[in-house]
C-alpha cells in the first residue's frame, strides 16, 4: 500500500469470530468488491500507517452506558422514517423549544 510493488503474502493469520458477524461482514465486503483477506490486510496496513488502531477506542461514559442499557431493555425513543426525516423532526422539536 503506497508503493507499486506487491509484498508477498507469506504469513497466515487465524482469528476466531462468531459466524453471524463473519457472514454479515463478508456480505458488506462483497458489496465493496473485497474479500475478508483483503479487508484484514487493509486493516493491518492501517495499523502500521497510524502506529495504532485507525480509529478511537474508548470506554463509553456513564450517560452512554445508561442509554445503551435502556435500549437493551426496550426503553428509549424510537424513530420511524428515513434518516433525513428523523433529523428534520429532531431539529423541528429543538426549534420549537426555543
Amino acid at each position: 500500500m503506497g508503493s507499486n510493488t506487491t509484498m508477498p503474502r507469506d504469513s497466515y493469520l487465524n482469528a476466531r469470530v462468531d459466524k453471524r458477524t463473519k457472514a454479515k461482514a463478508q456480505k458488506v465486503l462483497a458489496t465493496l468488491g473485497m474479500s475478508t483477506t483483503d479487508a484484514v490486510n487493509l486493516f493491518l496496513h492501517q495499523i502500521v500507517l497510524h502506529e495504532g488502531l485507525p480509529f478511537e477506542v474508548r470506554v463509553p461514559n456513564k450517560e452512554t452506558r445508561e442509554a445503551i442499557a435502556e435500549t437493551r431493555t426496550g426503553g428509549g425513543t424510537r424513530h420511524r422514517g428515513t434518516t433525513r426525516q428523523i433529523f428534520d423532526q429532531i431539529l423541528a422539536e429543538t426549534e420549537s423549544d426555543d
